[in-house]
């Protein structure tokens, strides 16, 4: 996800994503620890969107 992209979603709309990346890694996480995670760069691409989202709540928290 591009951070354009999320710079259209609501706030709400980012926080539901956030949410679901944060079950996606855990999950991923969870797979690598037993051997069963194919594509592992999935987990630095999810870590890489929880971050971008959280950069943009906290650019749009700090322009009010």
């Amino acid at each position: 996800m591009k951070a354009k992209e999320i710079n259209e979603l609501t706030t709400d709309e980012m926080l539901k994503k956030e949410q679901d990346y944060k079950d996606e890694l855990f999950n991923l996480r969870f797979q690598l620890a037993t051997g069963q995670l194919e594509n592992t760069a999935r987990l630095k691409q999810v870590r890489k969107n929880i971050a971008r989202i959280k950069t943009v709540l906290r650019q749009k928290e700090l322009s009010k």
